[in-house]
């Protein structure tokens, strides 16, 4: 696979980006919306505004801690809009709460070994939800994740801590196994 300094166009690079975290993003993105078509109408804003600041990369960090901190912003300032306000009051008049339901797009996000634990972690907040998946999805360092969100790596710590408690205490709730689960 081509280094991005072996690329020499914008485009090649852009083409490069894609094929290497396309995938990755789109996964990441639909765990903040929870909504398939808003994910990859975010997805295509990503790499569109990955193309227009490619020159701007300083690469004082790795280029997929780049790629995702603007997926995440992208995220963020989705959930913050007004669009995304209006589709949840929607949402809850119109009772169709019904995310996960059996498409092909689907599968690939509940490649989870367990179906709970992945409908538990959905439904944490925000905060919780995206240190867990950054984390133990994605297989990031706590450092990595405290790069790409901005925080302080004490409160991400503190982030994965009170959301593994969240869920610990929606298995026992629920009445499921949290055998998996470390504390």
């Amino acid at each position: 696979m081509n280094t991005l300094h072996e690329v020499r166009s914008k485009n090649d690079q852009l083409e490069v980006i894609m094929n290497r975290f396309g995938e990755e993003i789109k996964r990441l993105i639909f765990s903040f919306t929870k909504n398939w078509t808003v994910t990859e109408d975010l997805t295509q804003e990503v790499f569109v505004s990955v193309y227009l600041h490619l020159e701007g990369f300083r690469e004082e960090s790795q280029i997929k801690t780049w790629v995702y901190r603007i997926a995440i912003n992208k995220s963020k300032d989705y959930l913050r809009s007004w669009a995304y306000r209006k589709m949840v009051i929607t949402d809850s008049f119109t009772q169709e709460k019904d995310y996960l339901n059996e498409q092909p797009d689907i599968l690939l996000v509940k490649n989870l070994e367990n179906q709970q634990l992945f409908e538990q972690v959905m439904k944490l907040p925000l905060k919780y939800r995206e240190v867990i998946i950054l984390f133990y999805l994605k297989e990031l360092s706590i450092e990595e994740v405290s790069e790409m969100l901005q925080l302080n790596t004490s409160t991400v710590k503190t982030r994965l801590k009170r959301g593994r408690d969240k869920l610990k205490n929606s298995f026992i709730v629920e009445g499921g196994n949290h055998d998996g689960i470390k504390a």
